[in-house]
């Protein structure tokens, strides 16, 4: 699953601590996501959504292999 946490961090101008304090959860699980090696929980995804005020869908993208 591809994301976009470290544009929509950008946009927002906030750090991965940041952000992993607004989501509570630690910068390793941010920096995790962004390299595409965590898999979020849905409530985790419902949050950075909040946090970021999009949808889900513009954060997160399933690719091809996501489907096998």
């Amino acid at each position: 699953m591809k994301n976009s946490i470290k544009v929509e961090r950008a946009k927002k101008n906030i750090t991965q601590a940041e952000l992993a304090k607004l989501a509570k959860v630690s910068r390793q699980t941010i920096n995790a996501m962004e390299l595409g090696k965590y898999v979020p929980s849905t409530v985790l995804a419902l949050r950075l959504a909040q946090i970021f005020d999009v949808e889900i869908s513009e954060i997160f993208t399933l690719e091809d292999s996501d489907w096998v």
